[in-house]
């Protein structure tokens, strides 16, 4: 089932469109449909493709993403990533926090990693179906290469060893554990399976019987994880999917982390990029957003000498003229037209799914759409560029809902923009320029 979506769109399926819709009805950022919101970024998309292209052939790419608060540094991540599941790559997307995943701590990342995985097949986690992809993939070339039924077990192990020959170098443990896992399901051994495959994940406090089953021993370590994520690559590329993708988001937060914890997770990242350059992790894309002030700050990226020089990139042109091939890509964030041109995409695929589009539409028209976007920037102190989640939110859940609804709702005679703190982030509050966020007029024609 498809509908006809208006302008670049193009048919949108009722899934896609309920999907993006419910998420903007929440005040969150959608988990897909992403390209029907894009707006800006086809500037970015050539320079963006061809990194995916050198991925996709072996290469390895480094990418920095810097914005203000609400210029959308997610939106772009997950949009990319998108892009990249689209050319059969496999994607992660990790919030780094000083609680759940510090970044000083890459057995954490990696664990992140392998529970948030995806592909365009499966959801989180996907780490088992890629794996048994992997060996499923082992013993077809086995039998392609002349293997009979009876030498196939041990054609694979032949073919397991030899492609992870460069993995077993610096974690001879993730090839030791594929073996057990592998072990385990011959002999019908599920919980062992399961429990082999949640360490081969990073999970800590594996049930010591399961771990001596497989050969292994103890957690995973600060310093195994990357051979980890090797192997990891390895077994993506040989189940047939193109490259990883991994998003590292709001690094910026490591500015607010105590300062020894701070230093060792700024040393980490400078760690991830030499990796990423010296060709150790052939088949990654490694993304990570923060805002201007971490890499520029003293308190983020210029507290160490050596991860500001990797990350230097001139931003004193024109942002007309910012070259989407360096490091680092700078987010412009939104003005009051683009934002306006948002809303009206918004209502547009809104109104593609509603009982009465034609009403939807003359009812929210592009006067009342500007306005409505207009009142929403003012309530936060005149700010656009932190206004989209607000403005987007209140146009689906307050006005678009309600006139698809009721036939006599008109948001011109019957709705006042109102907006509590209690729905504000941290970054709208300290936009919103008013003594008291809560009922602030829409005042409408």
């Amino acid at each position: 089932m498809s509908t006809d979506s208006p302008g670049r769109n193009g048919p949108v399926s009722a899934a896609r469109r309920r999907d993006v819709i419910d998420a903007l009805r929440r005040g969150a950022v959608p988990e897909s449909g992403l390209d029907l919101l894009a707006t800006g970024l086809d500037r970015f998309q050539s320079a963006l493709d061809s990194e995916f292209d050198a991925v996709a052939s072996g290469a390895s790419v480094f990418k920095a993403v810097r914005g203000e608060y609400g210029s959308g540094k997610t939106f772009f991540a997950r949009w990319l990533g998108e892009r990249a599941k689209r050319r059969n790559f496999a994607v992660a997307e990790i919030q780094v926090s000083e609680t759940e995943t510090p970044l000083h701590k890459l057995e954490t990342v990696y664990r992140r990693l392998t529970e948030r995985l995806t592909t365009p097949g499966f959801p989180p986690s996907a780490l088992r179906p890629v794996v048994d992809a992997w060996f499923y993939a082992l013993e077809e070339d086995a039998l392609a290469a002349g293997a009979s039924e009876e030498d196939l077990p041990t054609e694979v192990e032949r073919l397991m060893t030899a492609r992870l020959t460069e993995v077993s170098r610096h974690a001879p443990s993730f090839a030791t554990a594929l073996r057990g896992y592998r072990t385990a399901l011959e002999s019908g051994d599920e919980a062992t399976a399961s429990a082999v495959m949640a360490w081969l994940g990073g999970q800590p406090h594996v049930a010591a019987a399961a771990r001596r089953s497989a050969g292994v021993r103890g957690d995973l370590d600060h310093f195994g994880a990357l051979g980890f994520l090797q192997g990891l690559l390895t077994v993506l590329r040989d189940s047939g999917h193109a490259g990883l993708f991994v998003v590292l988001d709001e690094v910026e937060t490591l500015q607010r982390v105590r300062s020894d914890a701070r230093d060792k997770a700024l040393n980490a990242l400078r760690q991830l990029i030499d990796e990423v350059h010296s060709g150790r992790f052939p088949g990654l894309y490694l993304l990570i957003t923060g805002t201007p002030a971490f890499y520029d700050g003293r308190q983020g990226v210029q507290r160490l000498a050596p991860l500001a020089q990797r990350l230097a990139t001139d931003f004193t042109t024109d942002p007309r003229f910012d070259n989407p091939r360096a490091v680092q890509l700078r987010l412009p964030g939104f003005t009051l037209d683009s934002l306006i041109g948002l809303g009206l995409t918004i209502r547009d695929l809104y109104a593609s799914g509603a009982s009465s589009a034609e009403r939807v539409k003359e009812i929210t028209d592009d006067v009342y759409v500007a306005d409505l976007a207009k009142a929403v920037g003012g309530a936060l102190g005149g700010k656009v560029g932190v206004a989209p989640r607000l403005f987007l939110k209140k146009l689906v859940g307050d006005v678009l809902d309600r006139v698809d609804q009721f036939e006599d709702f008109d948001p011109r005679k019957h709705y006042a923009l109102t907006v509590n703190a209690s729905e504000l982030t941290e970054v709208e509050r300290n936009a919103a320029a008013v003594d008291s966020a809560d009922d602030v007029e829409l005042d409408l024609p």
